[in-house]
């Protein structure tokens, strides 16, 4: 039996679940995640051979798509985006892997809410390794063409990860709601065990989004141009290739899909925060509602800045942008956000910035760890 890009992408994806379910002890999921590995390859092999008989015509034997990128852009310019984006993205693996490594040795962080950051971590991580390379590489490359299979994977885990990431701020919104509304009950509704079910559900939830989302774009059958005008397997601009009588049905129900989990997420942080606030108002003391309001700081800037800059790329209104303009715009939410998302939690969250210090104290200055544990918060 041959293996294809894809399976052996997606058996990268299932070990990296695996070691992530046996951190937070999640290990009966297991059953789970091997059904979505069988059954998500061969539907993709089914929707291709649907695709490729579903038409008498020729042209529904594509086997590979060009990517357009940054081809259009000047040639001079090309070496310094590419520096620019390289330099970002290893800052964003850096500082995420500094503040896994953080929650992992500190064990006053061992709590929901840095369980949950953890998490948002490996998201950040697995979606900006999915994407950024491949644009990095085309920058410096003539060849840009991407298989059939390969452009399905890049969608899949591009999706996988970028939904997986929207449930999981939902999820640390709720996180807040509790410690702030429901203190006394907070260690009975964030127990361990069940803040290791909400992320294995958010990874759950973020697997079956992406496998949808493909298996109904792949469903498709494709035609006349196979140059997409991004630099990774965006699915509208995939759309844009397809034909046929269900394409414009397909696309509304991806859109539809889309947007509805999305908003539903933000509806749902929303609704947490406006319980926030009303909880935050009845504390007496300005010192306090400051303090406590301080513990939200860092999810709710990751919020905006992850909304905002999505709302800025998908709601835009159709005009006159050309396409260089747009190429530039997808980085602004693929790359920069990504590598906004550390420096916002290490420098707006005071506990995990002092732990952060900490921890340099005690790997660069072993003498350090006699000093006492207020010396680091000076």
């Amino acid at each position: 039996m041959v293996i294809t890009d894809f399976e052996i992408a997606f058996l990268i994806w299932f070990a990296v679940i695996l070691l992530y379910l046996k951190m937070i002890r999640s290990l009966p999921f297991l059953s789970f995640l091997v059904e979505l590995l069988m059954a998500f390859s061969s539907m993709l092999k089914n929707s291709r051979d649907h695709a490729a008989s579903s038409s008498g015509q020729n042209y529904s034997t594509v086997s590979e798509f060009i990517l357009i990128g940054f081809s259009n852009f000047p040639q001079q310019l090309l070496p310094s985006f590419f520096l620019l984006y390289l330099l970002m993205y290893l800052f964003t693996l850096l500082g995420n892997l500094l503040i896994m490594g953080t929650i992992w040795r500190e064990h006053s962080l061992h709590t929901p809410m840095y369980l949950f950051l953890c998490a948002l971590s490996i998201s950040e991580i697995l979606f900006t390794v999915v994407v950024t390379p491949r644009m990095l590489l085309d920058m410096l490359s003539s060849h840009h063409s991407i298989t059939f299979v390969a452009c399905a994977s890049h969608m899949f885990f591009s999706f996988t990860f970028g939904f997986t990431h929207s449930f999981l701020l939902m999820i640390m919104g709720y996180d807040r709601y509790v410690a702030i509304c429901h203190p006394l009950r907070s260690n009975v509704l964030m127990s361990p065990r069940d803040c290791a079910r909400l992320v294995s559900c958010c990874w759950a939830g973020g697997s079956v989004m992406g496998m949808m989302v493909t298996l109904i774009v792949f469903h498709l059958t494709f035609c006349g141009s196979k140059e997409i005008h991004h630099f990774f397997c965006h699915v509208l601009s995939l759309l844009k290739l397809a034909c046929g009588k269900e394409t414009a049905s397909v696309t509304m129900g991806v859109i539809l899909v889309c947007v509805t989990a999305l908003l539903g997420c933000l509806f749902l942080i929303i609704l947490s925060y406006v319980f926030i606030v009303a909880a935050i108002l009845r504390i007496p003391s300005t010192e306090g509602r400051h303090k406590t309001f301080s513990t939200c700081v860092s999810h709710l800037t990751i919020v905006v800045v992850h909304y905002g800059f999505a709302s800025l790329i998908y709601l835009k209104p159709k005009g006159s942008h050309s396409m260089d303009s747009n190429t530039l715009m997808a980085t602004t939410y693929t790359v920069f956000t990504p590598f906004l998302s550390p420096i916002i939690f290490s420098l707006r969250n005071k506990e995990l910035k002092k732990a952060i210090q900490r921890s340099f104290h005690r790997t660069f200055h072993p003498l350090s760890s006699r000093w006492p544990v207020w010396w680091y918060g000076r």
